[in-house]
């Protein structure tokens, strides 16, 4: 059934309806927003989130697919009569902050898996909402954007390298001794506020690495680049060094490390202290 689907060209759909969408709200963004309670994700739902949800769901509705949805909003819902057929895996805006205060740089996450866990993955897609930038990515085809096959950046010298790390936590004292020696080596640092989109910056080689160790990422974020990472032959594995792979819900939590070559790979890791280090 999966290949009878042209997943790439409904993901695509899915995204412009999105924009479709969210654009007259975008002009009330300052007005006060209306009570939607808590997602499954544990954060406020916003009244845009749920906009980009909802086309999201009518988007792959149309095309008479069942499904599984698993969302950061909505959290686990069936549909259809086969709904076990398709896992799809959806953050609707990532970097609602970043949105909600005008800093443009949101992304739209949505990935595709015949099982809900990443390692099923097969079709992924991950739109910046603001600069017309989308990147795609199929089970053994590689990574594009806009249309371009991408490739990792070679850089292996910490001095030279752009590394996203993420410290958005209040476990900061306990999160940062692990990171220590990492950062004072690393010269150029940077956190931008959805980390789909960083994921997916280090696939294109726009920067060289992208570390979140806080346990705090929930997988609905970054399923869809987990899979541009690994198709552009970037690295992406647990803060130990072990494969990556999870169960993709709404509540599952992951850490991670993103690097654009295995050189850089060992290199942070060898300067990530182990947990029973800094207790």
């Amino acid at each position: 059934m999966t290949q009878l689907i042209s997943w790439l060209s409904i993901l695509i759909r899915c995204k412009n309806n999105i924009q479709e969408q969210i654009t007259p709200l975008l002009k009330t963004l300052n007005q006060p927003q209306p009570n939607h309670g808590i997602g499954a994700g544990g954060d406020p739902i916003k009244q845009i989130d749920l906009a980009a949800e909802n086309a999201i769901i009518h988007t792959i509705k149309k095309h008479k697919i069942s499904f599984t949805l698993v969302s950061e909003e909505s959290g686990v819902k069936e549909y259809g009569e086969t709904p076990q057929e398709h896992y799809v895996t959806a953050d609707p805006i990532d970097g609602t902050t970043n949105l909600m205060r005008g800093i443009p740089f949101y992304a739209t996450s949505i990935a595709i898996s015949t099982k809900p866990t990443l390692n099923t993955i097969h079709t992924a897609l991950v739109a910046d909402l603001t600069h017309g930038i989308i990147y795609t990515s199929q089970k053994g085809k590689g990574t594009y954007r806009n249309n371009q096959k991408i490739t990792p950046s070679k850089t292996t010298s910490l001095e030279e390298a752009v590394i996203g790390i993420d410290l958005n936590t209040y476990k900061i004292q306990k999160i940062a001794p692990h990171l220590t020696d990492l950062i004072q080596k690393t010269k150029h640092i940077r956190h931008l506020g959805a980390n789909a989109l960083e994921l997916c910056y280090v696939a294109d080689g726009t920067t060289d690495a992208f570390i979140d160790i806080r346990g705090k990422l929930r997988t609905t974020d970054m399923a869809a680049a987990w899979l541009m990472i690994k198709e552009a032959d970037a690295n992406i594995t647990t803060p130990e060094g072990k494969p990556l792979n999870v169960k993709l819900d709404p509540k599952q939590k992951v850490a991670f490390i993103a690097t654009a070559n295995q050189k850089i790979h060992k290199t942070i890791l060898s300067l990530i202290k182990p947990e029973k280090e800094t207790e």
